[in-house]
C-alpha cells in the first residue's frame, strides 16, 4: 500500500478501505506522507467526493489520531453544541447556562475566530481572569460542579483535523461537504459528549451558502453522530444576516448577558432557546415543546443567568465585570454610521459584516493576530428595517485613529429598497 495507489484509487472515483484512510492518515500525522501527497488525496476527494461510509471511516480514523475525553461519568447528561461558524453567534455564552441550570453538564472545548467568524473563546477572554486552558482534572471537575467548563481547543484532541484543514485553508480543499463533515464531527465525537446539537448554518455569512447544502452537510452529521452512539440534532438556522445585534467579543458578551437577564429578546434569544431545549429534549427523553418551556423557565425566572456567573467565577473570571462588560473597554473610539438614504435594508451581506469587525480589530486575518476585545459594530438596523437618511444604522468601536475604511465597507455590505424584503425564517429545519 502506498500513498500514490490511495491518491489514484480516489482520483478515479473508487471508495478508499479504513486500511487506506488509516495509512494515509496516521502516515500524515507521523510526518511520513508529505504536503503535497495529502493535498493531492484532498483535491481528488474535492472533486470525487465520499460515500457515506467513507466519510464516518474518516471521522473514525481522525478521531483515533489523537486523545479523547472521558464524560461517561456524567452519564446520559453529557451535553454539546456546535456552531458551523457565522456572524455575531454568541449562542454557547447564552445555551451553556440554560442547559445546566436544568441539569446537564457542559465540558465544552470551544475555538477561536479567524476570518469573518467569531470564537468563543476569544468573547470569554474578554472577562478579566478568565482561564482558557486549564487541567484535564480541573476542567472534568469544574463541568461536574459547577454545570459548565468550556477551554480552549486542547492540541491532542484530533491533531489529524489540525494538520488537514491548515492544508485544506491553503489547497483550495476547504469547501467539501465530506471534509467538513469529518472535521466538525471527529472533534465534537471526541470531547466526549452523550448528547449533540449542532447549529448548521446557511446565508451570506456561512461556509453553506444555501439551505439545501446545510440540510445535506446537517444529515451526514447526524448519521455519523447516531453510529457512535451519541443522541443527535441539527438545527439548520439562517446566517443571511448578523445574529443578535453586536459583532465583536465583550459586545457579544453584553448582548449575552441582556438575554440572559431578560433584557434583550429576538433572534439570538430565539435560537438560543431551541439549541438549549434541543439539547435538553434529547438528554431527558422528552419531547422538544416540554423542553423549550422548561428552557424558558430557567431564563425567565433567572437560574439561567445565576449558573452563567457561577461558571465564569469557577474558571477565574471576574463577575463584577458582567454588571457592565463595557467598563472595562471604555478607551474605544465610538463613530456612528448614517444611513446615506431612506428605504427598507433588503440585504446584508453578512460575512463583509464580519470582515468589518476584523477591520476593526475583533477580528483575525491571521492566527497570530492580536485582538482589540472592545472592538466591533453594534447594530442599530438589520435586513427587513426601515432606515430613513441620516439615521443611524449601526456604531463602530475601535482603537483604531482611521476607521473609513470599516465605514467604507460596512456601507457596502448594506443593499436598500424601497419595499421591504420577504421575511426568511431565522430555522430551516431540525434533523434527527
Amino acid at each position: 500500500m502506498t500513498p500514490y495507489e490511495i491518491i489514484k484509487k480516489k482520483r478515479d472515483g473508487a471508495a478508499l478501505s479504513e486500511e487506506e484512510l488509516h495509512f494515509l492518515i496516521r502516515g500524515y500525522v507521523r510526518q511520513e506522507i508529505p504536503d503535497y501527497q495529502i493535498a493531492a488525496f484532498l483535491m481528488a476527494v474535492f472533486f470525487r467526493g465520499m460515500t457515506d461510509e467513507e466519510t464516518f471511516l474518516l471521522t473514525k480514523v481522525m478521531i483515533q489520531s489523537g486523545d479523547t475525553v472521558d464524560l461517561s461519568g456524567f452519564g446520559s447528561l453529557s451535553a454539546d453544541k456546535h456552531s458551523t461558524g457565522g456572524v455575531g453567534d454568541k449562542t454557547t455564552l447564552i445555551v451553556a447556562p440554560i442547559a445546566a441550570s436544568l441539569g446537564l453538564h457542559i465540558a465544552k472545548m470551544s475555538g477561536r475566530g479567524l476570518g469573518h467568524t467569531g470564537g468563543t473563546v476569544d468573547k470569554l477572554e474578554s472577562i478579566p481572569g478568565y482561564k482558557t486552558s486549564i487541567s484535564n482534572d480541573a476542567f472534568l471537575a469544574q463541568a461536574k460542579d459547577t454545570g459548565v467548563a468550556v477551554i480552549g481547543a486542547s492540541k491532542d484532541l484530533v491533531p489529524a483535523d489540525k494538520l488537514l484543514y491548515a492544508l485544506r485553508d491553503v489547497t483550495a480543499t476547504v469547501d467539501s461537504i465530506p471534509l467538513i463533515a469529518a472535521s466538525i464531527m471527529s472533534k465534537k465525537l471526541a470531547a466526549g459528549a452523550k448528547n449533540i446539537v449542532l447549529d448548521v448554518k446557511y446565508g451570506s455569512g456561512a461556509f453553506m451558502k444555501t439551505a439545501g447544502d446545510a440540510e445535506t452537510l446537517a444529515k451526514k452529521m447526524v448519521d455519523i453522530g447516531k453510529r457512535f452512539g451519541r443522541n443527535m440534532a441539527a438545527v439548520i438556522s439562517n446566517m443571511d444576516r448578523p445574529l443578535g445585534h453586536t459583532v465583536g467579543n465583550v459586545l457579544e458578551l453584553e448582548e449575552a448577558v441582556n438575554v440572559l437577564r431578560g433584557r434583550v429578546c429576538g433572534d439570538i434569544r430565539d435560537i438560543s432557546l431551541t439549541l438549549a431545549s434541543e439539547l435538553y429534549s434529547l438528554a431527558a427523553g422528552i419531547s422538544r415543546e416540554e423542553a423549550l418551556i422548561k428552557a424558558e423557565k430557567a431564563l425567565e425566572n433567572g437560574d439561567a443567568y445565576a449558573k452563567l456567573r457561577a461558571w465564569i467565577s469557577a474558571q477565574g473570571g471576574d463577575c463584577g465585570m458582567l454588571d457592565d462588560p463595557l467598563g472595562a473597554y471604555a478607551d474605544e473610539t465610538v463613530t456612528e454610521i448614517k444611513s446615506p438614504t431612506s428605504g427598507y435594508i433588503s440585504h446584508m451581506d453578512t460575512e463583509k459584516i464580519g470582515l468589518v469587525s476584523t477591520l476593526l480589530g475583533a477580528g483575525r486575518q491571521t492566527k497570530e493576530d492580536v485582538l482589540d476585545l472592545g472592538a466591533g459594530i453594534r447594530l442599530y438596523k438589520k435586513t427587513g428595517d426601515l432606515a430613513e437618511k441620516g439615521e443611524t444604522l449601526c456604531a463602530l468601536y475601535t482603537k483604531k485613529t482611521d476607521v473609513s475604511p470599516a465605514a467604507d465597507a460596512f456601507l457596502s455590505a448594506v443593499t436598500f429598497s424601497d419595499r421591504p424584503p420577504a421575511k426568511q425564517p431565522l430555522i430551516y429545519k431540525i434533523i434527527r
